[in-house]
Formats: structure tokens, C-alpha cells, sequence
């Protein structure tokens, strides 16, 4: 996904975003040779992702925030400083960010819990598929991806449904939901009823297959606000274990003075404010696949 530009005038904050931005393009282009000296780690997370470190710029140091061992069972909270996008947009009482920061919990969502998720996630995955290596599954819009492109998963396999999915998968899909939604609310200060799901909410399937289309670049940099205006905070719940069932893939914030990781683990949920102060992009995934449940308020 790349960042969307909206032409407007340049500040030092949004310079020191496109100098990172550009640092984390140039490291990209150069990673064909690079990506012979690696290491492999293992991590872990909802969308079964894995790892690799390589040599890069002295300056991009990479602190891990929390590693897929650790158990948190209260939320891990890094407050940063709101940056400017917010006034871009329509003010929001009770929801449009007043603090920004970013959070990681393992208490919101049980281990069992998730592996339903996932295998109701596979399930409809399993219906079609990208040619690329990501693959999304949006139960509310039914975007399927399918070869190089989405399908309308209600439309196009209506018949096979009523084998796929049950009433308790979707139960528990809103009741999940619910939860990651108050812990965001009780975590930032904001009043949950006036909390709404926006667009793109997904499941997210990501494996080491080149990409084929511009859907499947899920590594490039990005702010989420930037690219849907409609964002105030994004979250993300992990459904596979980083470093047991994927290389790569780590969720990293994209700090000036450092890069910082999430390590991905069943069950746990992250979510941060959706502005510049939270630039970020995942590592390519190098083995296995990860797996997912995105959604963002």
C-alpha cells in the first residue's frame, strides 16, 4: 500500500516522514544483494509472518517493542506525540484523537478464540486466492481476492456458503470485534459509542510468493490516515506465531531516531493512532505465511 499525497505545504515533520520514507524505498531497491547475507528469526503472530534482518544504515537501530515470547496480560502502551493530520479532517467529539500513541495487548482475545478466527479466516480463503502473496478475506464489503483480482465473495460463491461460514463464526467475529474496539476506547480515553468500523476491515493471509499486482506490495511504508481519511486509529489482531510459522513479517513503526517491532503472536492485538506519528510498514515475509485480522475505526 502505498502513501497517498494530497499536495499540501511542507513542514518539518512531514520532511523528516519523506526522508525516512525514501531511506526505507532505497533500502528496498538495494536489498537484492543484501538479501543474500540474512538472518532468519523466528516470529510469530495472527497472520503467521516471519522475520529477516540484513545489513542497513547505522542510523536505522531496531528496537523490539514486544517479542512474540512475552506474554502481556495488560496492555503495553507507548504514548507519541499527535501530529498534525488530524486538523486536516472533520472534528470528531469523543473519537478524533486528542492522544496518540500505541498499544500491544495478549488479554483481549484467547489462544482458542483466535484459532477459530483463523480457521473460519482459511476457510474463505480457501474459496479463491491472489496469484501475489497477500491474500484478503472482508467479511463486511465480501471482498475476496481472487488471481489478480477481488471478487464479491456473497455474490460470487453464494451457494458454497452456507458450508463455509456459521452463525457462531459470525458471532464471534463481532464479539471480538467489540472487545478490540473498548480496549482502544478504555486505552486512549474516548467514548466507544461514538467508535464506528470503517472501511477496509479484513482478514489478511501473506506469504513469501512474489508479488503479481500492487496488492500484493503490502512492505511499503505508509500512514494509515493519509491513505483512508476516514481512520482515527487502526488495529490489527494476530492469528499465527512469528518465527514458528513464518520468517519475516513484523509489524514495524517507522520512529525518526529507530525502527520499532511488534513480534506477531496468536491472540495478540495491536493498535496505534492512525496519523504520521505512527508511520509504519511490514517486513517481507521470507517463509511460511502469516495470518490476520485487521480492522480500523
Amino acid at each position: 500500500m502505498t502513501v497517498q499525497r494530497r499536495g499540501i505545504s511542507k513542514t518539518p515533520e512531514s520532511s523528516a516522514i519523506e526522508k525516512k520514507i525514501k531511506r526505507g524505498n532505497a533500502q528496498r531497491q538495494a536489498s537484492s544483494w543484501r538479501g543474500k547475507v540474512i538472518t532468519l528469526l523466528l516470529l510469530t503472530g495472527v497472520t503467521g509472518l516471519v522475520s529477516w534482518m540484513y545489513f542497513t544504515w547505522a542510523d536505522d537501530f531496531t528496537h523490539t517493542l514486544v517479542s512474540r515470547s512475552e506474554i502481556l496480560t495488560q496492555p503495553r502502551v507507548f504514548t507519541v506525540e499527535c501530529s498534525e493530520d488530524y486538523k486536516k479532517y472533520k472534528f470528531f467529539p469523543g473519537c478524533t484523537p486528542s492522544k496518540c500513541g500505541r498499544a500491544i495487548t495478549d488479554s483481549v482475545v484467547t489462544l482458542e478464540e483466535a484459532q477459530k478466527l483463523r480457521r473460519l479466516a482459511e476457510r474463505g480463503l480457501s474459496l479463491a486466492g491472489s496469484d501475489g502473496g497477500a491474500s484478503i478475506l472482508d467479511l463486511h464489503s465480501g471482498a475476496l481476492s481472487m488471481g489478480k483480482q477481488f471478487v464479491n465473495i456473497y455474490r460470487y460463491f453464494k451457494n458454497e456458503l452456507r458450508d463455509v461460514f456459521t452463525e457462531d463464526d459470525f458471532e464471534l467475529y463481532r464479539d471480538v470485534r467489540s472487545r478490540i474496539q473498548k480496549v482502544i476506547a478504555e486505552t486512549f480515553g474516548l467514548d466507544s459509542k461514538q467508535m464506528y468500523l470503517t472501511k477496509p476491515t479484513f482478514f489478511s493471509r501473506i506469504n513469501s510468493t512474489s508479488a503479481k499486482t500492487t496488492h500484493d506490495e503490502y512492505w511499503h511504508p505508509h500512514i494509515d490516515k493519509e491513505t483512508y481519511g476516514s481512520f482515527d486509529y487502526t488495529s490489527l489482531l494476530y492469528l499465527s506465531d512469528y518465527g514458528l510459522e513464518f520468517g519475516g513479517g513484523r509489524f514495524v513503526f517507522m520512529d525518526p531516531s529507530s525502527n520499532r517491532t511488534v513480534e506477531p503472536r496468536a491472540g495478540r492485538v495491536s493498535f496505534f493512532s492512525s496519523g504520521s506519528e505512527n508511520l509504519h510498514r511490514v517486513e517481507k515475509v521470507t517463509w511460511g505465511s502469516t495470518r490476520l485480522k485487521g480492522t480500523d475505526e
